[in-house]
């Protein structure tokens, strides 16, 4: 039996990650600050990089790698592992102008993002800043692909899943469950932020356990569904209709997580030609995480994701 080791395994990527490999037969180890629930047959121990466990394990996912020194901290595991993961962002790329998705300029890419793009110089500055989150995913890139580990490191982009912080879907999910009679869209609907499903990413993480290799892959789902599309999606699982209010220009009221225009689309091809099989579109895997939403609010209408 293969073993595995997932840092930060009780969160939404490493929880379906580990998920993932355990119906794969894998024996699972996950790590994580505090004792979220895991699935049944999966060990936790409480750990951060400060404290990873010892030992030797076939496959190596850090799902809460921010920094370089986390990435320093993890590199022995890595380097002793068959194959490694890091999962970094997309947040990482930036335009011809030097924009990236957290800059006060959006981006501007002329078409599907390829893992060639520019990206951020690497930096040190706070991981949790607008400037330092991709910065800090660079310079931990660099750190871990410089290494002589089999490190695949994969760029996603919005995330949705069980358990996701923020569930973005959440915009529309909560105004299903108010009823509203009407949602606006600014940009007609038409902005587009690639979405990422945890399921995809952990289709694809096997994948890697596979074909260990050092190299930069982006991971999200086969189609990129506009905002008009997502909407449409969480009313029809909520079981609610409404007006859709389509507004041509920026309007503030009808800003969605998913608006950017132009859109953000993620090149997949690399990930395809690896063997890369996604486990659904948008509307197939997105359901899981509204089922959870929708479940939390059967079992207490005042739940909100905070």
């Amino acid at each position: 039996m293969r073993s595995a080791l997932v840092i930060g395994g009780t969160g939404t990527i490493g929880g379906a990650v580990a998920r993932h490999l355990l119906r794969d037969g894998w024996r699972v180890t996950v790590t994580g600050r505090t004792p979220r629930p895991v699935p049944d047959g999966v060990t936790l121990t409480l750990a951060d990089h400060d404290s990873l466990p010892t030992g030797e394990f076939d496959l190596v996912v850090d799902a809460a790698c921010y920094t370089a020194a986390h990435a320093r901290q993890v590199l022995p595991l890595m380097r002793a592992a068959g194959s490694a993961v890091m999962i970094s962002s997309k947040a990482v790329y930036t335009d011809a102008d030097g924009n990236h998705v957290n800059s006060p300029e959006p981006p501007r890419f002329t078409g599907p993002v390829t893992e060639a793009q520019p990206t951020m110089a690497p930096g040190d500055m706070p991981y949790d800043s607008p400037l330092g989150y991709g910065a800090n995913k660079v310079a931990a890139e660099h750190l871990l692909l410089d290494s002589a580990a089999p490190v695949t490191v994969l760029r996603p982009s919005k995330v949705h899943g069980i358990g996701a912080r923020p569930p973005r879907e959440w915009w529309f999910l909560s105004k299903c469950l108010e009823r509203q009679p009407y949602i606006k869209l600014a940009g007609n609907g038409l902005g587009v932020d690639h979405p990422s499903a945890a399921a995809n990413i952990a289709a694809l993480v096997a994948r890697v356990a596979d074909r260990p290799g050092r190299r930069i892959l982006n991971a999200a789902d086969p189609d990129a569904p506009n905002g008009l599309t997502i909407s449409r999606v969480v009313a029809a699982r909520a079981g609610h209709t409404w007006e859709e209010i389509l507004l041509p220009g920026d309007d503030e009221e009808g800003r969605h997580p998913w608006h950017r225009i132009p859109p953000i689309i993620l090149d997949t091809t690399a990930a395809e030609e690896l063997g890369y099989q996604p486990a659904g579109d948008y509307a197939g895997t997105v359901a899981e995480e509204l089922d959870w939403m929708l479940g939390e609010v059967r079992r207490d209408p005042r739940w909100s994701p905070g």
